[in-house]
């Protein structure tokens, strides 16, 4: 069952983390055909037994190293910047305005 699940996969989607990452494997006609959860040391092993298809994650410093082992395998390994926007700096909660705000009441006294 999983090598005809292998073979169906066309792209892949990856969400790095520091110990795990979620897979969500798509074929041709968009529908989702894996979805799973693999250790960092799986993600090579599993990548190996499985035919090229397009791979996508979040740029970042473990996504670069690892689209390079990918496109090692065969695999057409991409990154993409990330889409969120860091905090300005003029809009973060310093300590100091942290004291100045005035504190909530909770209605009881």
């Amino acid at each position: 069952m999983s090598q005809q699940i292998n073979a169906r996969v066309a792209v892949v989607g990856i969400d790095i983390g520091k110990n795990s990452f979620h897979i969500v494997g798509q074929d041709g006609r968009g529908e989702i055909v894996l979805r799973q959860k693999w250790s960092r040391s799986q993600v090579e092993a599993r990548f190996a037994n499985m035919s090229p298809c397009l791979i996508g994650m979040e740029a970042c410093v473990g996504a670069h190293h690892l689209s390079r082992q990918l496109r090692a395998l065969g695999h057409d390994a991409r990154c993409r910047r990330s889409t969120c926007d860091p905090i300005p700096r003029a809009k973060r909660m310093t300590s100091v305005m942290r004291r100045q705000s005035p504190k909530r009441c909770s209605g009881r006294r």
